[in-house]
């Protein structure tokens, strides 16, 4: 029976397996002699052949010398490597590369753009399903990239309206929960960039309905995002954009000011 490969595995893992196998089988290499010099047991090469795994670089380069691919096979690595942030959220990405204005909302967690790297990680690794390390790896350097923007781009405005929730979600411990709220005030000092916190109890008909981020390019488009831990939505529809433009308004308004938010993180900071 022919072997068939793992359909939930990306496309990348099964075609570069297949290709494997294929100039495994045209060199009259067996799988056994292949996994023999690459120091693999079989029945991993198997998987990898099928797309089960991911190819190892190892094994690309093995492959491709004892079948005289002559680099073919290596080429194959740069289209294994992980996407640097879900599928969905790409169209995002390119918008907020440009945007001159982002209004973000948080809910539950620090914005992407405001966290350090050990809450990054916390947040990333322990999703359900979890993710192989190379991914969790891949998102986490992208997400610190991403940062960058803050203070290249000055003349973008950025503000964050953080509800109380995330400052006490705890996430990666004590410790990483302490440097992570040092580093919104930090991050706040700059010119460009304003953080507000929504205390509990306030605006909560509205605050509770979950984060969202407003954007609005240099053309003077506007686009609003909304995203959940399985999906997410990018909206142009300005009837759509208008609406959460006005639920983000009547947040802020609730909002403590920039100056009473900076002392209200220091003050949850030393309780940690």
């Amino acid at each position: 029976m022919a072997e068939k490969p793992v359909k939930e595995q990306p496309a990348a893992w099964r075609y570069c397996g297949s290709q494997i196998k294929l100039w495994r089988e045209e060199a009259g290499v067996s799988r056994q002699a292949l996994a023999d010099e690459a120091a693999y047991n079989v029945e991993y090469v198997k998987s990898m052949e099928m797309g089960r795994r991911k190819a190892t670089m190892t094994l690309l380069q093995v492959a491709d010398q004892m079948c005289g691919a002559r680099g073919k096979l290596v080429a194959g690595h740069e289209y294994l490597k992980p996407e640097p942030f879900p599928a969905r959220s790409q169209e995002y990405m390119e918008i907020e590369k440009k945007a001159i204005v982002v209004h973000d909302y948080a809910f539950g967690l620090i914005p992407g753009l405001l966290q350090i790297e050990e809450y990054a990680y916390s947040q990333i690794s322990t999703r359900c399903p979890p993710l192989d390390d190379d991914t969790v790896a891949e998102r986490v350097r992208h997400r610190l990239s991403r940062q960058e923007a803050l203070r290249k781009r000055p003349t973008t405005m950025f503000g964050f309206v953080i509800h109380e929730v995330a400052l006490r979600s705890n996430i990666g411990g004590r410790k990483v929960m302490k440097r992570q709220l040092e580093h919104l005030i930090e991050v706040s000092e700059l010119r460009n960039v304003t953080v507000q916190i929504l205390p509990f109890g306030r605006c909560d008909s509205l605050a509770l309905n979950g984060p969202f981020v407003l954007l609005e390019t240099a053309e003077h488009e506007r686009f609003a995002y909304v995203e959940s831990p399985e999906t997410s939505a990018l909206h142009a529809d300005p009837d759509k954009v208008s609406n959460l433009a006005q639920a983000h308004g009547m947040i802020r308004m609730q909002a403590l000011s920039v100056e009473e938010s900076a002392a209200f993180i220091r003050k949850v900071a030393a309780e940690l």
